[in-house]
This record gives C-alpha cells, structure tokens and sequence, in this order.
C-alpha cells in the first residue's frame, strides 16, 4: 500500500544547496521537507569539493555566481560565528609564474575592484614570496577574504535547523515521477527503502545537482522541457601527506573550465591539490566512475611546480573527485548559474536550480534567501 503524505514545502536534493534552502524556509517559520536519494545529505558532489569559501572575484560583473558569490561569502562567515561551524578566513594568493600571465592578474584585480570584493592586494612576486617562503611567482593576487569550511558540519547544522521548525531530511527517498494537480499544487511519487510514498506539496524545488536535469524529466509537464542541456566535468584531487608547506590557499591563473590546479588546506592544515578538468562523454551522473586515475598525477606535478617547484617526485597521492553539473561544453563560454521560477516557466510554486557548481557551497546561504523569494514565502 502507497502512503500519502501532505507537506507545505518539497525540497528535492539534500546537497548543501538543498539544505541551505530548507533552512531558510525554517527561519521563516516555514516546514520543509527535504528528499535525498542518497544515503547520506551531501553524499552527491557537496562532500566531494575543495571546501573552499570563494571572494566573488572570478565571475561576470552582475552575474547570479557574481552577486550571490559575495552576499552568500557574507551570511556564510556570519552563519559559522553563530552556529559553531569550523572555518578559517585563512585568504589565497592567486599568482603568475611567468611575465605572460601578468595581464591575466591585473585583470582580476580590475575585476575585483568592479565585483566589490573586499581586501584584495595586488603584490610584487618578492612580496608574496615573504608571505609564503615555499612559493614562485612573479606577481601574485592578495585575497584575504577566501577561506576554508567544516562543508560536513555546515550541512548538519542546517539538518538542525529543518529539523527544529517541524520539518525533516529524509534520506534514500528517490522521485522517480510526479506532477502539477492543481494550481499551487504538486504530487510526488517516492521509492523509498521500505516501498512507495505520494508526497503532495504546495511548492516544488529541484535542487538535485546534476542529477536535476533527470528528476525534472519525471516531472509531467511541469519542468522537463524548461531544462538546460548538461554537460559533466570531472575534477580529482591529490593529497600531499608530507609536512604544511603553505599557510594560505595557492591558485595558479584560471583555465578554461575551472580555475587551475590549485593548492588548498583542510582545518587540519592537510594540503591537497586539485581539481583538473576531464570533461566526460556521457551526461549521466550515476555513470560517472569518482575514482582518480593515478597516471594524472604526472600533469598535475607540472601544473604544481610553476608555483611550488621543490614538489618531490611521488609525494602526491590519489585522493578524491568530484563532477560539475555545466550548462556548456569544452570550449563555450562559462554559464551562469540557472534558478529557474515561475517568470520562466509559468508554474506557481515551481523553482528548478540548473548549473549550480562552484561557487555554489559559498552561495547556499543566498541562494536559499533567493529561492525562498522566488517561492513567495
């Protein structure tokens, strides 16, 4: 027998995108529940990331990565102060290594100073090398404001948080259909572990990933042909189990689909590099195989000695990947993120989320509050 469940707000995705959304519908005084296919939240590509709390330096002027990069950079350091989340503001240091990529960080300054971006310094590469005595670079990029986070303990406090105004986190809950019933109404069919489940909920928001795409096509006339093509893009990562050579997060010059092998520290002062950028031919993430090919390594020592050269031969280690959920191609012009409500496909009650990659951990915050205005609550 299928039970039936009625809900006010019906969260799909329990990333902390998923999450950052279901608590602020709660602060609201608002009850959501949030559907995980997983068997844990976060376990898609919220815990498969470099933990990084970005600026807001790297993207369009005006665009949504821009805007809600810095607002969500804000409520983030805020939320760690008043929720206990481990986070250091420990700031990066993007460099050149050449003469050649000198225009590549003034360019970034300039674009630093027309985001808004709080504390960033411009310094000679003598300078930076003081900051970090293990470094190369002939310039390099100050941004105090980047720092790392506990991405496993903010998630859990936001579960707190759902959890505390009525609503709940429920785990290997997957959609596999659904449709609008009504105006401002939705019926959602759920396989879950101990059988099927009907949810019936006044708003709808797909915040699935890279799984959304899928989710949307089980949704009858409702979202599926308002979806975005999706392109995924492999990220792995090395550890370097060898003693702290760096105090700060070290990134080279972006690349074209990400921003460059670089160098990132854990709350226990670990370093790890990565991610590199392996787009993949298939668009399904449940194909995508996370395990990291050790032979990448040999690019990823090239890569890491233009600003570390003392790095030995065979110190690094696999560690983990992630993967990207991009709305375009090698070669295309970066996409912005994607929040699509009502005004786009006409559905009250309605927001699909398509595109979220980085800076997307930074962004939760404020794309909840988006979300949740977009839903009129």
């Amino acid at each position: 027998m299928t039970e039936r469940v009625e809900v006010e707000h019906l969260i799909v995705g329990a990333g902390v995108v998923g999450l950052a959304i279901g608590a602020e519908l709660a602060r609201g005084g608002r009850e959501a529940f949030v559907l995980e296919a997983g068997s844990r939240v976060g376990c898609g590509i919220s815990s498969r990331n470099s933990e990084v709390i970005h600026s807001g330096i790297y993207y369009e002027q005006n665009s949504l990565k821009h805007r809600l990069c810095i607002e969500g950079r804000r409520r983030l350091y805020a939320y760690c102060e008043e929720h206990k989340v481990a986070y250091r503001k420990c700031g990066k240091l993007i460099v050149a290594t050449s003469d050649e990529e000198t225009p590549q960080i003034l360019a970034l300054s300039h674009r630093a100073e027309a985001n808004g971006v709080e504390g960033v310094v411009v310094l000679e590469g003598a300078e930076a090398m003081r900051l970090e005595p293990s470094l190369n670079a002939t310039l390099a990029l100050h941004v105090r404001e980047s720092g790392i986070i506990d991405v496993h303990e903010f998630m859990l406090s936001l579960v707190g948080e759902i959890e505390e105004a009525g609503g709940a986190v429920l785990l290997e809950h997957r959609v596999v259909g659904g449709r609008q019933i009504g105006a401002g109404r939705f019926e959602i069919e759920v396989k879950t572990a101990k059988g099927s489940l009907i949810v019936s909920s006044r708003t709808l928001v797909l915040a699935a990933g890279p799984w959304n795409q899928a989710v949307a096509a089980t949704i009858d006339s409702v979202a599926r042909e308002h979806a975005p093509p999706l392109f995924l893009a492999k990220g792995s990562y090395f550890s370097y189990p060898g003693v702290q050579r760096f105090s700060r997060l070290i990134y080279p010059v972006p690349v074209q689909g990400g921003l460059g092998v670089h160098l990132t520290l854990d709350l226990a002062g670990a370093m790890r590099f990565g991610p590199d950028v392996e787009w993949l031919t298939s668009n399904d993430p449940d194909m995508v195989d996370f395990a990291v090919d050790p032979k990448r390594a040999q690019s990823f020592y090239a890569s890491i000695r233009r600003y570390w050269p003392e790095l030995a031969d065979g110190s690094l280690q696999p560690g983990y990947a992630g993967v990207r959920p991009k709305l375009c191609g090698p070669g295309a012009h970066n996409a912005d993120f994607l929040l699509q409500g009502p005004d786009a496909h006409g559905v009250a009650g309605l927001v699909a989320l398509y595109g979220i990659e980085s800076p997307g951990l930074t962004s939760s915050l404020a794309i909840g509050a988006r979300v949740s205005a977009m839903l009129e609550v």
